[in-house]
């Protein structure tokens, strides 16, 4: 296996995901497959460009070498990026999937059963049709999640990696906080999360950050846009720090007024709903009963708020547009997965609508261990409260009352 000093892992590591896909490959009948998803052909081969929307495939034959279908300009990647060695381009003149075709039968793969992935993103129903049209002397299979079941678990090499990314999650939800000042716009307050996401080493993230305030915090996934903030909002920060493609997130709320007893409450449900998980989530349970302590506490509320979406979904490699693998596995109503060592959850118990107007969150990522489990992060999770410029949390007016 060929390697390049700057590559994410050592090859054993990919060796050992080339082989353990040959095995499950094995058990489905499979003699090769396409693989088109660009985590997937980032967690085998380490294989990245921000051109994936054009068409790009790695054939993952059962015992033969490996090679790439790719547009020209990206073949410098596979070169200069991964341990593949056999190359097959097609220029933007050309026509990418029967270059597939092609490639498919030069490499001694007609009248074979080819698996592909048949919900991936990247490869559109448009070129599904085609290739079944000029592939037909063997047979195609949906092998979809063939990929997807090594990368739900994370080695220790990717431990490692989503570490780096958890410190440029922090370096830029740190930065984020700080700059969440009255008069400040949301722009401003972007704008300093991404400075302390990218100087702490961090790279582009699949999102960049989610800033909102005051009545925007209701907006679903809406993030900047050049709102000043004023006294009396409720500011909604998440932040994905990115670093090799691997990803950690974290939510935090600031508050640029006094701490009322509806956000104190959101503040000690959010807090205890993570606190409460924590203690639970081990290998053996599954992905129902985590949801379950979750949304049991959330919903234990006086202040009109809920918990509107799942409660946690499986983080790790991502490209644009999203930076979870909740497809692989999520923590929601009516699952029966069970958690294993090695997965890694962004656990989001948010309340969304307190007191009807305002959503704020807490939330951690987590990653499964032997008997139990650790987070990323060591920031802090209470409320940030600014009022009159000073930066007071909820323990010190606490005090002050007392």
């Amino acid at each position: 296996m060929r390697m390049r000093d700057d590559m994410t892992f050592p090859p054993e590591e990919y060796q050992r995901r080339l082989d353990e896909l040959r095995q499950r490959m094995q058990r489905r009948l499979l003699d090769a497959v396409i693989i088109t998803d660009p985590e997937n052909l980032m967690y085998l081969t380490d294989y990245q460009t921000t051109g994936y929307s054009f068409f790009q495939a790695l054939v993952v034959p059962l015992e033969a070498e490996p090679f790439m279908i790719t547009r020209q300009m990206e073949e410098s990647n596979v070169i200069e990026r991964t341990w593949v060695e056999l190359t097959r381009p097609y220029p933007d003149t050309g026509d990418a999937i029967q270059q597939l075709v092609a490639a498919l039968r030069e490499f001694g793969l007609t009248g074979k059963h080819v698996g592909y992935e048949r919900n991936s993103y990247f490869f559109p129903a448009y070129f599904q049709d085609r290739i079944h049209t000029s592939y037909r002397s063997g047979q195609l299979m949906d092998c979809f999640g063939i990929v997807e079941e090594g990368r739900v678990r994370k080695s220790a090499a990717e431990i490692d990696i989503m570490r780096k990314a958890a410190r440029a999650t922090e370096a830029g939800m740190s930065a984020g906080i700080a700059a969440a000042e009255v008069g400040a716009t949301e722009n401003d307050v972007a704008a300093e999360i991404s400075r302390g996401m990218f100087t702490a080493g961090g790279e582009y993230p699949a999102v960049m950050p989610y800033v909102t305030s005051g009545p925007r915090t209701m907006i679903g996934h809406a993030t900047w846009e050049g709102r000043q903030l004023q006294s009396g909002d409720a500011v909604f920060l998440e932040v994905g720090g990115c670093f090799r493609r691997y990803h950690t997130a974290m939510m935090r709320t600031v508050l640029l007024h006094d701490m009322t007893p509806s956000m104190a409450q959101a503040q000690e449900r959010m807090k205890t709903a993570l606190r409460e998980l924590k203690a639970s989530l081990r290998p053996g349970l599954t992905v129902s009963d985590a949801d379950s302590i979750v949304r049991n506490i959330i919903t234990e509320n006086d202040v009109q708020a809920d918990l509107v979406t799942r409660a946690g979904y499986s983080i790790g490699i991502a490209f644009p547009p999203a930076w979870d693998e909740g497809y692989i596995l999520s923590l929601m109503p009516g699952g029966n997965a069970v958690l294993d060592e090695g997965m890694t959850f962004h656990v989001i118990p948010w309340m969304w609508g307190v007191d009807g107007t305002r959503t704020v969150g807490i939330s951690d990522t987590i990653r499964i261990t032997e008997t139990g489990c650790e987070s990323f992060f060591t920031l802090d999770q209470d409320f940030t409260v600014k009022d009159s410029g000073e930066q007071v949390g909820l323990h010190a007016l606490e005090g002050e009352a007392s």
